[in-house]
């Protein structure tokens, strides 16, 4: 598995949780896409991933109380332990005052758009006057952005795409947990969003970054107008999401999949590929490849 290095978010000191550790944490990370500096968080669920965390160095690792810590693991990082290690993960930024919110930075106005400094944009794309796009964005050759449309943040989007008027791509997803008095504690979304070549997006709909990894649309995808793709989705190539469809977090189809409208994908859910849902379905579990699923719940 590859490592690599990421942007810097914040700067914590490890000793803060374990004297005996002296190195700063700068950003989060996955278990599935490892960086050095990072901080995790590991389920229980995800147990059998934990050893990724060895392949990097100098981290926070937020730990299962309920699970006996590898000794490789509190000798190489700091350990934190939590009785729900997700909630852990969210009581970090909070009592470490992290945000990610984004800022104003510098722009220039190109016919009526408001394009930030650092954005990149291919030959041949077309912006149309009230749209805005940040300075983190890359777009590639031959897009169209219509009026209204907001790139926010981190977000790659390939060539030859169409975005539809007021659609809102790198919106922070809504990732919480309560507090032992039950207030919310919101989690910071870090990652970005990836939209592949030759993906078409209506108007009005939303594309949620990832909260530590990209959201990743997948290339000669459709999705209509009033659709809402959550943080973390994957979706595979060349699949159909017809309007006022919901994926939640972190859920995923295959190639070819055909989401009708009105359906609804529960979080961490995977649609197979060539797999059917229904119009007004209430996906709660997986679906397996070329499956055809209707109701709520779907069946």
């Amino acid at each position: 598995m590859q490592t690599k290095e990421g942007k810097k978010f914040f700067c914590i000191n490890a000793s803060k949780y374990d004297p005996t550790k002296h190195f700063q944490v700068v950003r989060p990370a996955s278990l599935l896409h490892p960086k050095n500096n990072a901080v995790f968080f590991v389920t229980e669920g995800f147990l059998k991933y934990w050893e990724t965390v060895l392949t990097v160095e100098e981290c926070i690792v937020i730990w299962p109380q309920s699970c006996p810590v590898p000794a490789q693991l509190s000798q190489k990082h700091a350990v934190i332990l939590s009785k729900e290690p997700r909630y852990g993960f969210a009581q970090f930024f909070h009592e470490n005052h992290v945000t990610y919110n984004a800022m104003p930075k510098p722009f220039h106005t190109k016919d009526g758009a408001i394009i930030c400094e650092g954005a990149k944009i291919g030959e041949g794309t077309v912006i149309f006057p009230g749209a805005y796009v940040d300075g983190d964005v890359q777009i590639g050759k031959n897009c169209y952005i219509a009026s209204g449309v907001r790139i926010v943040g981190s977000v790659q989007i390939g060539d030859d795409c169409i975005i539809r008027e007021n659609t809102v791509i790198g919106s922070d997803g809504l990732t919480t947990r309560r507090n032992e008095e039950g207030a919310i504690i919101t989690i910071p979304q870090f990652g970005g969003v990836m939209i592949e070549n030759n993906v078409q997006i209506g108007a009005n709909s939303v594309v949620c970054k990832g909260a530590i990894d990209d959201t990743v649309i997948g290339s000669g995808s459709r999705i209509d107008n009033c659709a809402f793709i959550s943080h973390n989705v994957h979706m595979g190539k060349n699949t159909i999401v017809v309007g006022e469809v919901l994926m939640m977090g972190s859920s995923s189809t295959g190639e070819r999949a055909y989401l009708s409208g009105n359906a609804v994908v529960r979080d961490g859910v995977s649609v197979g590929e060539d797999a059917f849902v229904g119009m007004g379905s209430v996906v709660t579990k997986d679906v397996p490849a070329g499956a055809t699923v209707k109701g709520n719940p779907a069946r």
